[in-house]
Order: structure tokens, then sequence, then C-alpha cells
């Protein structure tokens, strides 16, 4: 019996899980069909996700198709410069920790849906809050894109290029949409779990048939030293800077993920949203240091592949050691069906925060006020499908490589970091001078990504954000707020 990745078997492990992510998403649709309409429901779970399943959906959230299956790539090509993937991840968590339980604390007192309702609720500026949105839309939108790619290629290497990689994208995106019509946030959790599970179970499997079937580390090593020597060094002065540069690009930035958000929003308690996050802290070192030893094997086992035969390095591998036994079939079995699950899952999550935007702070509030929760659902799904359509027709030949797509939304999301956070603890900050700063901020990054500037090394997304924490503090003494309006924000943050 060949045991190898390809062919049928590839396709029947696909479709496994693309009927588990279905029958979740209509057995959670069956069991809330009566509540269903209401905007907390659908968008939120009832704020009422538990420790382990909130975990599961944060490390979904966060560990996803630009983990698993693009992280491996770029340590191959980088070699043990990479290593600063796991301080990226722990970034993160330290970003979380500045402001999610307040935040936690205020969207279930204000029975916030979305992080744009607080830009409106502190600042109750429409200018800013449409702003925050459109920022919002912009780094979820690229997300996807980013998860689109993550599958074709998964797809592909999953089954060793019997199913195309724009089929595979069509396949889950189709069972994404149905998916994420029917269930809302309680199907996304609850499919995060079961994947979250499969997908840490393969992972340790993988490495562990690398280690056996490739040599492991050592021989990794030797063999760079042979004939990749520039893998084995650490980065120059400008490779520190570009380190640090993208640890805290990425870390305030993944932090303020509109999806992530949300997350902290469904929580049951305070205190099951610090229970989460106190598990989320090892999943660094659990994960993206897994994944990062995968890549480094891979440069022995699969020397001198291209820039773009080395994103399929994680299905290259998975087949490799499945073909040696059954245990290790299963293993990769569970593995890959966990990463398409995962990629899928994230997919809807942030589907779904694109279209709890469009229907609750744009159309409901602009466009709509007086319409009904059932009416902005729909519009919110609707224009979510035209959404993924555009994206289709971008992922269909993917314009980056996954890191590249990975790195890039994080310029624009990043603008909105002054507002949120600083808002929740300064009562003197200035609507004006917010949106004054994400404007300056965000024309500087784009205009710097755009024509390729850099400035001493570092991301232009932070010289953005340098640019605009400088207007939002220094303008908000400029423009002193009248007694009611501090009055006002001292109110809504409690201080």
């Amino acid at each position: 019996m060949d045991l190898a990745f390809s062919g049928w078997s590839g396709i029947l492990i696909l479709l496994m899980y693309g009927l588990i992510m279905l029958s979740v998403g209509l057995i959670t649709y069956l069991k809330n069909r009566n509540i269903h309409q209401s905007l907390e429901e659908y968008y939120l779970g009832g704020r009422g996700l538990g420790v382990m399943v909130l975990f599961f959906t944060f490390f979904a959230t966060q560990y996803s198709g630009n983990t698993v299956i693009g992280y491996p790539p770029s340590a191959y090509r980088q070699g043990f410069e990479y290593l600063v993937s796991v301080p990226f991840f722990i970034m993160i968590i330290m970003a979380y920790l500045l402001f999610a339980p307040r935040l936690y604390t205020l969207g279930k007192k204000y029975s916030l849906i979305t992080p744009a309702q607080w830009f409106e609720k502190r600042f109750k500026s429409k200018p800013v809050t449409i702003l925050a949105s459109l920022l919002m839309l912009y780094g979820l939108g690229n997300y996807l894109l980013e998860q689109f790619v993550a599958i074709g290629q998964g797809v592909s290497g999953l089954t060793g290029g019997t199913i195309p990689y724009q089929v595979g994208v069509i396949f889950f995106v189709v069972i994404m949409l149905i998916y994420g019509w029917l269930g809302g946030m309680r199907s996304v959790a609850y499919t995060d779990t079961m994947q979250g599970i499969a997908l840490l179970f393969g992972v340790f499997m993988l490495l562990l048939g690398s280690i056996i079937y490739f040599g492991g580390l050592p021989t990794s090593a030797d063999y760079m030293q042979a004939y990749s020597p520039e893998k084995l060094g650490i980065p120059d002065g400008p490779g520190v800077v570009n380190w640090f540069s993208l640890l805290v690009l990425i870390g305030i930035g993944a932090a303020v993920y509109p999806h992530a958000i949300q997350r902290i929003f469904s929580a049951k308690s305070e205190l099951t949203l610090k229970r989460s996050f106190s598990r989320m802290a090892w999943m660094p070192f659990v994960t993206a240091g897994v994944v990062f030893l995968i890549g480094i094997i891979g440069i022995n086992a699969f020397p001198g592949l291209s820039e773009g035969d080395s994103e399929q390095l994680v299905g290259m591998m998975a087949s490799s050691v499945a073909s040696q036994n059954a245990i290790f079939y299963w293993a990769m079995v569970l593995l890959f069906g966990g990463v398409i699950a995962a990629i899928v899952s994230t997919a809807d999550s942030v589907l779904l925060t694109f279209s709890s935007i469009i229907s609750n702070d744009l159309y409901g509030s602009y466009i709509n006020p007086d319409a009904s929760q059932y009416k902005k659902l729909l519009v919110g799904k609707l224009v979510g499908v035209l959404a993924v359509a555009i994206l289709i027709l971008i992922a269909w030949f993917p314009p980056a490589t996954l890191y590249q797509i990975f790195v890039l939304k994080f310029e624009l999301l990043i603008q909105i970091a002054p507002g949120l956070i600083i808002g929740l603890y300064w009562n003197r900050l200035h609507s004006k001078a917010v949106f004054a700063g994400m404007v300056a901020g965000t024309l500087v990054a784009s205009l710097m990504s755009i024509f390729d500037l850099s400035l001493l090394g570092f991301a232009s997304g932070l010289w953005g954000l340098l640019l605009n924490c400088g207007i939002c503090v220094s303008g908000s003494y400029i423009m002193t707020a009248s007694v009611v309006e501090e009055e006002e924000a001292k109110q809504v943050i409690g201080m």
C-alpha cells in the first residue's frame, strides 16, 4: 500500500475535514436558530466562550496558515536568522496584556460587538470611526487573501499536485461561506478546538518524523556548513534592526487584529480571558519554535529549492514522512487536516469580523440606522461574499510569498493602535488628534511602502506609527478638550 500523500488519499482527507466543518456549522445553526438573528449571538457567540474554547480559537487565529505553512519556508530560505519568529508571538501576548483585560471590561459594560464601536463610544467622532473601520477592513481583506493563498498551497502540497492550487482555493472557500453563513462565532470556535488539537499533535509528529528520517538539526547544520554557510550566521547590524522592527510591528499589529479583539469581547468573563492568555504564553515555543525547526531540517531534506518551490516545503516533508509507516501516515492525516481546517476557520473568522464591521459600523450606523438586526446581518453576509469573490481573483495568481503578504497588512492596520490603546487609559486624548494621527501615519506608511523607501532599516509602518503617536499626544495637548468632553471621556473609560 502506498502511504504517500498524493492523489485520492489526499482528496479523501480533505473531503473528510470539509464534511466535519460543514457538520459543525449545521449543528450549531440548528441548536441556536431561535436566537441566530442577534448580532451579539452571531458575531460573539453570545459572549459565552469558556477557557478552553477561547484558548483554541485564539490559538487558531494566531497560528494558522501563515505559521504552519508559511513559516518553515521562511526558515528554509533564511536559516537560523529566522529564529526571530518565536519572539514574534511572545510580543503579541505582551501587547495583548497591555489592553485586553481593560478592553474586555469596557466591551461588556457597553455591549460592544466590534472594535470600531469602541472608537465610536470613546471619541464620538464619525471621521475617526469610519477611518478606523476602513483600516481594519484593509487589514482583514489582506489577511483573508493570505489565508486563500495558504489554502491553495496546502491543498496542492497535500495531494502532490493532483488538486491544482486554484481548485483547492475554490473548494474550501465555498465550504467556508456555507459554514460561516450558518454557524457564526460558535461554529468557528468549536471547529478551532477540534483542529487545534489535531494541529498540535500533527506538528509534533512531523518534527519527530523529520528528525528520524532526515537526520535532524546536526545533519542540517553539517549540510549548511558545507553548502550554505550564510544560513548558519547571525544577523549583522542592519539585520538586528530589521528584527527589532518586525518584533514591534507584528507584536502590536497582530494584537489589534479586529477578529482577535472580537474574541476578547466573546470571553465569558475577565478571568476566563486571563486564563486563556496564560495558556497562550506557552504557544510561541510549542508551535512557532517547532515549525522553525521543521524549516531548518528541510534545508537538508530538500536542498536547492527555488523560492516558489520552497513555499510547498511542509507538504513535501509531510508526504515523505507519511510514506514511511502507518503511524506517521495517520499523524500526517491529522496534521494536514488540522492545517487546512485551521486556515479555513481562520479565514471564516476574518470574514465574520469583516462582515460585522460592514453590517454594524458602516451600514447600521451611517447608511441605514433604522435597519433591523436581521437586515444588518444579511447585508454584512452579502458584502462578505462579494469581498471573497474579489479576493479569489487576486489569490488565483498570488502576488507575493505568504510572508510578504503577512507583513504587508500590518503597515496600515497598526495605525489604529494609538487610538485603541492610549484611548483606554488617557481621557485627554482628543478625537481630532487621533484622526490626524491615523491619516498621517497611514500616508507615511503607504508612500514608503509604494516607493520602497527605507529609513534606518525600520519598517515603514513603524515610522507611520511613530508620527501617529506624536500627533496624537502633542495634538491632544494643543487641542485641549472642553470640560464636558473630558468628563464624558472619564465616564467612558472610568479614569
